[in-house]
């Protein structure tokens, strides 16, 4: 009997030594296979974005969410979900969000909306019973709010990279590179949409993916004017066999006084903001600064005379 014990306890132990050294040879296989596919598709870890303290706080934060997204699903007022995702791939999918973590993200506010709402109704602060419906709508329309404008400044942002991205497309093109090869040594050198954009362009191409479908993605996925003429452009000059340096560089000649149109157009619109914000803040403000100092010299320089009269 103590034999048998003996020969089950060396058997278990030699077990457990083999899937020990199976396990070891996975994870080393593992990293092999991880770190050949990421130089076949791309080496310049341009998908690995840099995350901040607060940007992975926000994204264990919205995993809440998850446990919200059926009900997010049903009550999907100015949220549909082929809208929700057309504004997730503008704003480049931030924090890990998907639709079904968006639609419960909405649901998720809107409780702490609600929540907060019955803590100021419970404690009888100043207008509370309006505030337990308000805190919640605000809660629900802040987030849909949130990513819009999210994926509006990513936009912006792109469209004013472009110009420069695109000189220097222009001079590498020029000195004998090809399109691939030229985006492979110049991404890694941008930061923000472009880097996102044209660094996701070149994983496709270099899966296998068409050309012309990685164009049609792109110009899917960004609602960019300057952006969505750049690639039509390479569209065509592919499709007529122009140069794509010189598409390059009239494309930058082309965004820059788009640039420029657009910072006159801003300028305008500002020279009105100021002359509002003038009449109805600064100047009130300086008047009635002027006539306080006037009536406090006043009384100071006549404080004898009142003096006698009592």
């Amino acid at each position: 009997m103590d034999g048998l014990i003996i020969i089950f306890l060396l058997l278990t132990l030699l077990f457990i030594g083999l899937s020990l050294r199976s396990f070891y040879s996975y994870t080393v296989y593992k990293q092999e296979l991880r770190k050949e596919l990421k130089e076949q598709t791309y080496v310049q870890n341009i998908f690995e974005k840099k995350e901040t303290r607060k940007d992975k706080m926000l994204a264990k934060v919205f995993q809440y969410a998850d446990d919200f997204s059926h009900i997010g699903q049903r009550i999907n007022f100015y949220s549909e979900n082929h809208d929700v995702k057309k504004w997730l791939m503008q704003a480049g999918y931030p924090y890990q969000l998907t639709v079904d973590r968006f639609q419960g993200l909405k649901i998720f506010f809107m409780i702490i909306g609600v929540i907060i709402g019955g803590i100021g109704l419970i404690l009888r602060l100043p207008f509370s019973e309006l505030t337990v419906i308000i805190y919640p709508v605000v809660g629900y329309v802040g987030v849909i709010f949130w990513m819009k404008d999210k994926a509006k400044k990513r936009q912006e942002e792109l469209a004013y990279q472009l110009p420069d991205f695109l000189d220097t497309m222009s001079v590498t093109l020029k000195a004998g590179l090809g399109l691939d090869q030229a985006l492979r040594d110049i991404v890694p050198y941008f930061e923000g949409p472009v880097q996102e954009e044209f660094g996701r362009f070149i994983q496709e191409i270099s899966v296998g993916v068409p050309r012309g479908e990685a164009y049609r993605t792109l110009l899917n996925r960004n609602e960019s004017k300057e952006f969505q003429l750049l690639i039509k452009a390479l569209i065509q000059g592919e499709r007529l066999g122009i140069p794509i340096s010189k598409t390059f560089e009239q494309q930058a000649e082309e965004m820059r006084k788009i640039k420029k149109e657009l910072i006159k157009e801003k300028a305008a619109k500002a020279s009105p903001k100021v002359t509002l914000i003038t009449t109805f803040v600064v100047l009130p403000s300086s008047l009635v600064l002027i006539g306080g100092l006037m009536i406090i010299n006043m009384f100071s320089q006549n404080s004898n005379i009142f003096q006698l009269l009592q």
